[in-house]
């Protein structure tokens, strides 16, 4: 299972909407959600934000209470240093990215891949919630998976494995 979650920061704020020129106060509080999280989950945690239209002429790293935040240097995209980071971890690690180039590079290193949207509904979370079940019922178009064609051999009521597998992955987080 991944140990160490690399974050796109700016990702996860576009989701949220809350990208912008003064976005101190939204990158400070998603800090400290990823803190509240680190401690439910024990992950090692860094986050990578953008600093490459107006940030320092060097890399800036920080860390807060088991959370390493980076700021890319001016110069540099997010995406480079956390392909750097996903190919210095490899399948030890999870990317937290919406970005299809920087999550096929990170799959490309054996990394798993969440995307930012997928992150942000585990980090809402309170409670460990149930996954999916591997049988289907008859509500399985309520929970949004996928239908099987009546000409496939097996257990209809199950998930294909692709998904089995990934359902197994997220468990972890």
């Amino acid at each position: 299972m991944p140990t160490h979650l690399i974050i796109d920061g700016y990702n996860v704020l576009g989701k949220r909407g809350l990208v912008g020129p003064n976005s101190e106060m939204a990158r400070e509080q998603l800090v400290q959600e990823l803190l509240i999280y680190r401690q439910r989950k024990g992950h090692a945690i860094t986050v990578i934000f953008d600093g490459w239209k107006q940030g320092l002429a060097s890399e800036r790293r920080e860390h807060r209470g088991g959370v390493e935040v980076i700021y890319s240097k001016r110069g540099e995209q997010a995406d480079q240093v956390i392909g750097r980071l996903a190919a210095e971890f490899g399948g030890s690690c999870a990317v937290v990215s919406s970005d299809h180039e920087v999550q096929r590079f990170a799959r490309t290193h054996d990394a798993f891949v969440m995307s930012a949207s997928e992150f942000e509904a585990r980090l809402r979370e309170r409670a460990p919630s149930k996954q999916p079940s591997e049988y289907r019922g008859k509500d399985a178009e309520e929970d949004g998976l996928p239908k099987r064609s009546a000409q496939k051999k097996g257990n209809g009521r199950k998930l294909p494995k692709k998904l089995r597998r990934r359902n197994q992955q997220l468990k972890g987080f």
